[in-house]
Order: structure tokens, then sequence, then C-alpha cells
């Protein structure tokens, strides 16, 4: 418990603080309130005592000078202003005067004397006209003295205090203290509100006072905090520039580790599939051998189609070897303006030949706007793997839809194709991993589990890309992007025309 005499303290220091928290204006007006009435009193009590002090001799010496000119005259000189005095003479009784007063009168007679309790009363007893006197001294000019100069006194102090409260309210305050507190918390204002243009305060607006060291002071450390800011904005620039370099280049890098990769991956699907296709080529020779010497020997018009069918089928199949031969080195085949809608059509031709189409809608929207720069035997087989894909997603019964569109992205027209099926969709754990090669769980697992990944190879050769997805509304899309060209109806019938002479 801290000792008693340490209150008084904390009394002050509390008052000290309720005082300190008070705005300026209230805190002016105490301290000039407080500063006038010590003033008053000042001079209340310095100034009516000494002018009391000096009517009260002055009213001591005129009654003395009177009691002197009362003895020697038994009256008082009638001349001007001396009508203050009340000078009357007269029995006893009719000046009411008291028994004892009367009897010292009487035992002296011609002496003065004042009545006690009334020293402005005094008495005398003419002794040759056996008469008494009485002068009065009026007491009313001294004290309407004192009260006058009290009147004055205040007067002159109020006058002066409500001049200094105008002149200080009006003139000197708000000039030299509030305005330049005003304009600096706007300044401040401005700074919280970003407002770079009013956070420096005027140079017309500070003076050579300390609030005027105040302003100087504050507008200096607002520069330097505004070109520490730049600073820090230009290096934050800088190593904005540095970070997106940097991201470019961890970018580049990802990439060329993606290449890498793939190209690894492409590299062991080439080794595979060039065994695959050595092991084909031998019997489907054989096989075209054998429909070639059918053909010459059967004359019936429909197995005669049948056999050409399966002739078209077999060079097919040879295109294919070849194409799984070349996979997995840079093709030296011919790019060539390529309509897509033959080319998908073809594809779902060859595709419906398995027994599970019958039961499958197809449609397509692609026209004759959409031709691209490519291999028309290798985007047959690329959409080829990608019906196949879809065919066994639906599992025999349900649509498989084909759109294509246009679409201008980085400065690039590319050619939109999106094969969407209704199927029951790609597993969530697969999706990531969707093109990589032998794959077991995902759609095309009963066959080789190579399709998307071949599907995936042609689409980079033809600089390209290639995503799958699920759709909301159920089954799987696969969007592949490819570099548009512009139609060329030369381009198209030049190219109708080499695979009439292949054929």
């Amino acid at each position: 418990m801290p000792p008693r005499h340490r209150k008084p303290n904390s009394l002050r220091r509390r008052a000290g603080r309720l005082f300190g928290d008070l705005r300026i204006r209230p805190k002016l007006i105490v301290l000039h309130n407080l500063f006038f009435l010590v003033l008053t009193c000042a001079a209340y009590f310095s100034l009516i005592p000494l002018i009391e002090e000096q009517i009260t001799t002055a009213r001591k010496r005129e009654t003395t000078l009177l009691h002197e000119m009362f003895v020697e005259r038994g009256s008082v000189p009638t001349q001007p202003r001396m009508e203050i005095y009340e000078h009357v003479e007269g029995t006893a009784e009719e000046l009411e005067i008291a028994a004892d007063v009367q009897e010292w009168l009487d035992r002296y007679p011609g002496e003065v004397r004042q009545e006690p309790g009334t020293p402005d009363r005094l008495y005398r007893k003419d002794p040759a006209a056996d008469t008494y006197a009485r002068l009065t001294i009026s007491s009313e000019f001294y004290e309407n003295t004192i009260y006058r100069a009290k009147i004055v006194l205040l007067t002159v102090l109020a006058s002066l205090y409500v001049l200094a409260v105008l002149l200080l309210e009006t003139v000197i305050m708000p000039r030299y203290v509030y305005r330049p507190i005003r304009v600096t918390l706007e300044a401040d204002s401005a700074v919280l509100e970003n407002q770079r243009a009013q956070e420096i305060i005027d140079q017309t607006e500070i003076l050579g006072d300390e609030i005027g060291d105040i302003m100087r002071s504050r507008n200096a450390t607002v520069m330097n905090l505004r070109e520490k800011e730049a600073s820090l904005e230009r290096t934050l620039a800088r190593l904005e520039e540095l970070a997106a370099d940097l991201r470019k280049k961890n970018r580049m890098l990802e990439e060329a580790k993606t290449r890498m990769a793939a190209q690894d991956r492409l590299a062991s699907i080439g080794l595979l599939s060039t065994s695959v296709a050595h092991e084909l080529n031998t019997p489907l020779s054989v096989l075209g051998g054998s429909i070639e010497k059918m053909l010459e020997t059967v004359d019936d018009p429909t197995a005669r189609r049948r056999l050409v069918r399966m002739q078209r089928v077999a060079a097919r199949l040879r295109q294919i070897s070849n194409g799984l031969l070349n996979f997995s080195r840079p093709s030296d085949e011919a790019m060539e303006a390529v309509e897509l809608a033959p080319v998908i059509a073809e594809s779902w031709n060859l595709v419906a030949i398995d027994e599970r189409a019958s039961g499958v809608t197809f449609e397509s929207d692609a026209d004759g706007r959409h031709v691209v720069k490519g291999s028309r035997d290798r985007l047959i087989q690329l959409f080829v793997n990608l019906l196949k894909n879809a065919l066994y997603a639906i599992d025999g019964s349900g649509t498989i839809v084909v759109r294509v569109w246009q679409e201008a992205l980085h400065h690039r027209l590319d050619i939109v194709i999106m094969v969407e099926d209704d199927g029951v969709g790609i597993p969530e754990e697969v999706l990531p991993n969707i093109f990589d090669a032998f794959v077991t769980s995902r759609l095309d697992a009963r066959g080789t589990g190579l399709g998307l990944t071949v599907a995936e190879g042609i689409v980079h050769q033809h600089g390209g890309g290639i995503r799958a997805a699920n759709r909301p509304e159920g089954g799987a899309v696969m969007e592949v992007r490819l570099p548009a060209m512009p139609t060329s109806t030369q381009h198209i019938k030049d190219a109708a025309l080499r695979r009439t002479r292949e054929v």
C-alpha cells in the first residue's frame, strides 16, 4: 500500500492528465480565464484596500477639521459643496440627544461630543444661548466613492478581459495557432488517404515559431518517407522482374524436362511399336496378296465389293504399321492442307466396324471451314484412337459427339476439336496421368494402353495440344487444338487427287 503523502501527488497527476487531454481551444480558454481571474483578484485586492485606506484617512482628516471648526464657530460655513453637512440647532428633545450625551454637554458647554456608536454625529451646547447643535457628517459620499472605485476597477478589468478574449479568439489564436494546427491535420489526413498533392504543407502556411518548426519537420519526414517508398517500389519492381524472369526460366526448365520425359517415353514406345510393326507387316503382306488373288478369281459383285473393302482395310493397316515404324523419329511425311470433316468421317467408319458401335449415335459438326496443316493418315490415326476410346467408355449404348470450331489463342488461330461421350467418365485418380503409357486403369485399357499416348504424340507432332476432362453432365471429353490453315480449295483438290492416284 503506498504511503498516504503520495495521494496528493496522484491527484495532481490525474488533474494534470485531465487538463492535458483537453483540446487546444478549451485548454486555452481555461488558461486565459484562469489568468484573468488571477489578474482581477490581484488588482482588486491590491488597489481596493489602498483606496479604502486613502478614503478612510481623508474621512478622518475631514472629521477632525469639522470637529475643530464646530468647536470654534459652533457651525459650518455656508459655502458651496458644504451642503452635504447637516447642521441643526434646538433642544435636546428636538435633536434626540441621548441622556448621557446631554449630561456631558451640560457639564462641558462649548465642547464637542460624538454620539457613541455614531461617529458621524457631533453635538455641542452653546453656552450663551443654552441651546444644543448637531452636526451630521454624511458617510454616503465616502461609501459611494469606494463603491464607484470597485465598479470602475471591475468594469475596466472586464472590458480588458472581453477585448483580450476577442483579440485572442478572432485574430491571434485562429491565425497563429488554430490554422497551423488545422493545416497540419489536413495534411496528415491527406497522407492517410494517399492524396500526394495535398500531403505537403505549403511554405506560405509555415511561420517561424515552434509550430512552424513542427510543420517543417513533418514535411521533411513525409518527403523522406515518399523517397523511401519510391526506392522500395523500384526495388520491388526489380525483384518482380527478377521473379518473373526466374519463373520464366523455371517454366522453360519444366517444359524442357517435360519434353525430355516425353521424348524418353516416345522413344520407348517407338521401340515397342517398331517391333510390333515388323511383326504385323508379314501377315499383312500375305493378307494383301491373298485378297488380290481372290479379286482375280471372284466374279460376284457383292463379294468383290467386300474384297475391295478388305483390301482398303489391309492397306490402312499397312499405313498404321508404317506409322508405328516412324513414330519414334521425326516424320518425313509431307504436311499438307487437310480438311477435318472427311478425316473424322473416315475415322468413325473405321471405328464403326466394331460390333459395339451398332447401338451408338455419332454426330459431327465439322465442315469445309475446318482445315489444318498435317498428315492425313496421322490425323486419321489420332481420331480413330480418340473415337475408339469414347466407344469403350459408353460400352455399346450412348452418344459420341464431335464439335469443331475456330478460336484465336496467343495471336494464333486454332482449330478446336471436342470429342464428347456420355459414358462413365474418367476416374479422378487416373485423370492426371491419362496420357501416360501403359496406364491400365484408364478407358483404353481394354487395348494395349497406348492409344491416348499415341494420340498425344501425334498432336504434338502437329504443333498442337490435347487435354482430357470430365463433363459436368456426365461422361468424358477430349479437347484437341491444332493450328488452323487458311482454307484453300486448290490444296484440298490436290490432296484428294494424290490420294486417288495412290489407290
